[in-house]
């Protein structure tokens, strides 16, 4: 099967922050995918702009070698690597001071769309928003993409709103997501929206709980400093899982609108409850045989934040008051596994009799490493000698059903072509970050005022044994990581 491919309109595309390790990594090898399926025009612009002092030679250099570094046997050939770097370019520049914008604004084109991609820290954004300003480069047909932590709690996330506000329209503020990004993520919305047979059962009446996973296998690396200050609450649960439960959970919008889309799922985050702490448990892994403690890689022996979180979540409309939705995400973990799983209720009354080997419906909807969906289902086991039941799965990879020559495209080149369109649909909206900070802050304050500290849980194990405890407590289990 192939992917139509639609070409987006002519674009100069600025990239701040461009020698860092995102665009590095995941920016411009989605640029260049996306040059390669032949999605941009000719009239496509790329500028890297960053502090580092470095000619357009070296730049393209460096762009290469990253490609290598980052995409192995995808990797893309020398006549498609020449092709692209004919796109590219790079100015060196000051995010604080006056040095290389008037340069940046020499090449800007009046007549094309303008993106300017903040592949920066959040400390930045408010400086680079005003040099754009300053040096009048904002037109109408500009868009700014700002990469996530959006503040660190509702108080910095206004001011960043507000900051960000002085100089762009809403409609011009890209809040990128990438788990948004995902083709499975998108398709949950077409699965509940494009489909009339889940309808009538995804309401509390028919769904027991519903359960969203992501796991990593992977420790903070890196990632140590930010991590420390961060933890899970605020690096994973605020953005991600929040928009896997809103998409899951929200009404049908009028129609597939960016702010109709974003409206119902502002509601959802309006009705959650708050959590109390006995609902919320955190870990922190330990040191393994070859692997260091989240301490030692944070360099702070004393850290009481998080690398794994679970919540039960509960949301008061009338669609779902009484099902819990349980949240669990952390590092070091058994496997690398996002999913979600909704988990439907018993029959009112079992025709088989009550020693029938029952196992309730289970929708799973896998965001990685398989794409897919499982339907659990009961059916009656082959052969004489009665009616014997059997749970099994209707399975669907997207691989299989769609043709293993299918490129399932990553998240960025589908989120920067839609900045591009000017399709703010997958982004989010000021006030849905807001809420979702305001939601979040009274949890992170519950545990600054206690002296508690995180569970410890071994890596390569599901997480702390309180997990398990918090859902036990329900008289209902984690679908095992593995």
């Amino acid at each position: 099967m192939v992917a139509r491919v639609i070409p987006v309109d002519p674009f100069d595309l600025v990239i701040f922050g461009a020698t860092g390790d995102l665009a590095r990594r995941k920016i411009l090898p989605a640029l260049c995918r996306r040059f390669g399926e032949g999605q941009m025009p000719e009239g496509a612009r790329i500028i890297g702009a960053a502090r580092s002092e470095m000619s357009r030679d070296d730049f393209i250099e460096m762009v290469s070698q990253a490609f290598d570094e980052f995409l192995g046997a995808q990797a893309p050939d020398a006549a498609q690597r020449a092709a692209f770097f004919e796109r590219l370019d790079y100015v060196a520049i000051d995010a604080m001071g006056d040095d290389g914008w008037t340069t940046l604004a020499g090449q800007m084109r009046e007549d094309v769309v303008r993106a300017f991609y903040f592949s920066v820290a959040p400390s930045l954004f408010g400086p680079l928003a005003a040099n754009l300003g300053k040096f009048r480069m904002i037109t109408p047909q500009t868009r700014i993409v700002v990469e996530k932590p959006f503040g660190n709690d509702l108080q910095t996330a206004r001011a960043l709103n507000h900051t960000l506000a002085e100089f762009f329209d809403e409609t011009q503020i890209y809040r990128i997501d990438h788990y948004l990004g995902k083709e499975t993520v998108q398709n949950l919305m077409a699965v509940r929206f494009a489909n009339i047979f889940f309808e009538p059962l995804w309401n509390a009446r028919f769904v027991d709980h519903v359960q969203i996973t992501v796991a990593e296998t992977v420790g903070v690396g890196g990632r140590g400093p930010y991590y420390d200050k961060s933890g899970a609450m605020r690096d994973m649960v605020q953005n991600h899982l929040m928009q896997l439960l809103c998409l899951m959970a929200m009404e049908p919008p009028y129609k597939f609108d960016p702010d109709a889309v974003r409206d119902e799922k502002l509601k959802v985050i309006h009705a959650l409850d708050p959590v109390a702490p006995a609902d919320v448990v955190r870990g922190q892994y330990a040191a393994g045989p070859e692997t260091a403690s989240f301490a030692d890689e944070v360099e702070n022996a004393n850290t009481a934040t998080e690398s794994y979180i679970a919540l039960k979540v509960g949301i008061s409309n009338w669609r779902w008051k009484g099902t819990p939705f349980y949240l669990r995400t952390g590092k070091r973990l058994r496997s690398r596994v996002s999913e979600i799983a909704v988990a439907f209720r018993d029959p009112p009354h079992s025709i088989f009799g009550e020693d029938a080997p029952w196992k309730a419906n289970l929708l799973v909807i896998r965001l990685q490493p398989d794409e897919g969906m499982t339907l659990k289902v009961m059916i009656k086991e082959p052969g004489p000698g009665g009616m014997r039941l059997k749970n099994v799965a209707l399975d669907m990879s997207f691989a299989e059903a769609l043709g293993d020559d299918l490129h399932i495209p990553d998240a960025y080149e589908r989120l920067i072509m839609d900045v591009i369109r000017g399709n703010q649909t997958l982004f989010m909206r000021g006030d849905e970050v807001e809420a979702a900070w305001a939601w979040t802050d009274p949890i992170i304050a519950a545990w600054q005022g206690s002296a508690d500290k995180p569970a410890m849980y071994d890596p390569g194990s599901s997480g702390p044994d309180e997990a398990l405890k918090l859902i036990h407590m329900d008289n209902r289990s984690w679908r095992e990581i593995r």
